[in-house]
């Protein structure tokens, strides 16, 4: 991709690489820094459910939860008469550091897009920043559905709407162009 030129299937591949690296970097980063907590969260819970001929949670779907919560994406927990929204990452003490991880990573992935593009100006970078969604997106898409965890009835997950929408579209798109542009300008 030239400073001029518009986007070639080169600079689409290598957005899309980056930003399915980036997706598993920051659920990864998020797995390793907090599986402890959340299988204490889950203690309890996971008892229960094995004392009642029931499966556990697993961890790296609890974990999943946070990665999504960090995307500011609210996980869907059945309830009497309905569901319930959550963001354990609102509501823990000590987890706000996780809003930066996806952020960190979409920028850190954008940046990198924009200068294997050779990307001269702030909106050739952003172009090229912004095609990390074609990678996360779709993970993000899967992991909506792979964090699921079926509780009688209902469905503890993300909220697909917000997971595809926010967390799959609007954080790659807006934080990878952010990060390309700032690859493009210097």
């Amino acid at each position: 991709m030239s400073s001029r030129s518009g986007i070639d299937r080169t600079t689409v591949g290598v957005g899309a690489g980056l930003g399915a690296a980036a997706y598993v970097l920051g659920y990864l980063l998020t797995y390793l820094t907090q599986r402890g907590s959340v299988d204490e969260r889950l203690e309890t819970f996971n008892f229960l459910a094995e004392l009642f001929g029931g499966d556990p949670i697993p961890s790296w779907q609890g974990v999943g939860w946070l990665f999504y919560n960090a995307h500011f994406v609210d996980t869907e927990v059945p309830a009497f008469g309905g569901t319930r929204v959550e963001n354990f990452i609102a509501a823990g003490d000590g987890l706000s550091l996780l809003y930066l991880v996806p952020p960190l990573a979409l920028l850190a992935a954008g940046a990198v897009a924009a200068s294997v593009a050779r990307a001269e100006r702030p909106d050739v970078g952003a172009t090229a920043g912004a095609l990390v969604a074609v990678g996360y997106l779709p993970l993000a898409v899967v992991g909506a559905v792979a964090f699921g965890y079926a509780v009688g009835e209902g469905t503890i997950r993300p909220d697909p709407v917000t997971a595809v929408l926010l967390a799959g579209v609007v954080y790659p798109v807006v934080l990878g162009a952010i990060g390309g542009a700032l690859a493009g300008w210097r």
